[in-house]
């Protein structure tokens, strides 16, 4: 063999493995699922099953990229489109979710997968294009400093995993156990969905769709759970979680007004993690909040440590990062007004706000 075929050899055996970037169809779910399962990159919010969820929930179209090599998923990365007239036009890993971006085997599949994702933002005319990220991987992208995580092992033995909660704390979770309040299995969303409405409500944020809950019950079966705190037959407070692997993520919450005199939010945090050990997990993951806030401090107060999230944008068609959350000086008033709004109303208004935050 002479050099020319020597050197063209190894050119075609390259384009040969060199990773495909294909969409995710309902074919490819199990595979896709398959996928997030080993990857120690991915997340629950990589599964398969949020592409149907926000298609349905929301209405917004989802691209859900998958990168293969020699008929194996090397790569995915979910990604959803959101087009409002407000809140503008964007491409998001993963709209809705704490956590997203590329989980990829090798860098190759990386590669392929955050150039067809950068293609694909230029190609829909986006004004931008966002991974959330545990970990920084575009130092050039704009990065926002605002989000946390709080993520912390917890023990198979539940004395150490209530001694491992700070003094203070664990005095609030004390009097909730005292108060006799007990937590239930939900079989349905109608419990939930009255605590955690009025819980948003009250800090002028729009709620979700009762429907959305639902869907999230029903895509993810088992793994997504409700727990309802209650005290003589009267609902106190009530939490949605997901189950990945070894860690339990409470993912949406609230309480209703008898929840403060009872330390009732404090108790089913307690109640979560203590049934979660007993179960066999390992992580306690608490979800995302932004700094300095309420939502921060508390969870500081259990004595998990904030880790940063990165958040990482890419412009296209706009002139700067969005800045669509609470904390946004031009949204002080619509919260004021939120607050007084009567629940039936913010109930039904809500949904057709937050479809369009992501």
């Amino acid at each position: 063999m002479n050099q020319f075929s020597s050197v063209e050899t190894r050119l075609a055996q390259a384009v040969a493995t060199a990773p495909s970037v294909r969409r995710l169809d309902e074919q490819n779910f199990e595979r896709w699922d398959a996928f997030v399962a080993a990857c120690p990159s991915a997340t629950f919010f990589h599964r398969a099953g949020w592409k149907r969820v926000i298609e349905k929930a929301f209405g917004h179209r989802c691209h859900f990229l998958y990168a293969e090599q020699d008929g194996e998923i090397t790569g995915i990365l979910p990604l959803g489109e959101i087009r409002s007239r407000i809140f503008g036009h964007s491409l998001v890993s993963l709209p809705f979710c704490v956590y997203g971006g590329i989980a990829a085997l090798n860098d190759a599949a990386h590669a392929a997968l955050d150039q067809e994702a950068q293609r694909l933002a230029a190609t829909l005319g986006v004004g931008h294009l966002e991974y959330r990220n545990l970990t920084r991987e575009h130092p050039d992208w704009s990065c926002k400093d605002l989000y946390v995580t709080f993520r912390k092992a917890i023990s198979e033995d539940n004395v150490a995993n209530m001694n491992a909660i700070p003094r203070k704390q664990r005095a609030m979770v004390r009097k909730g156990i005292k108060a006799g309040l007990t937590g239930e299995i939900d079989s349905d969303s109608k419990r939930f969905f009255h605590a955690y409405a009025t819980s948003v409500r009250n800090l002028g944020t729009p709620v979700f769709s009762r429907r959305y809950f639902d869907l999230l019950r029903a895509e993810f079966g088992t793994d997504c759970e409700i727990l309802t705190i209650v005290k003589d037959n009267q609902v106190i407070a009530s939490v949605l979680s997901f189950y990945f692997r070894d860690e339990v993520l409470p993912y949406y919450g609230g309480g209703t007004a008898a929840a403060r005199a009872v330390a009732g939010n404090d108790f089913m945090y307690w109640d979560l993690l203590r049934r979660a050990a007993e179960r066999g997990y390992r992580v306690f993951d608490f979800g995302r909040s932004k700094r300095d806030t309420g939502a921060f401090d508390f969870k500081k107060n259990w004595g998990f440590e904030p880790q940063p999230l990165y958040y990482e944008t890419q412009l296209h068609r706009a002139r700067e990062v969005p800045e669509h959350n609470p904390l946004n000086p031009k949204y002080q008033r619509f919260i004021r007004v939120w607050r007084r709004m009567p629940l039936p109303v913010a109930n039904r208004l809500g949904p057709f706000i937050v479809r369009n935050l992501g």
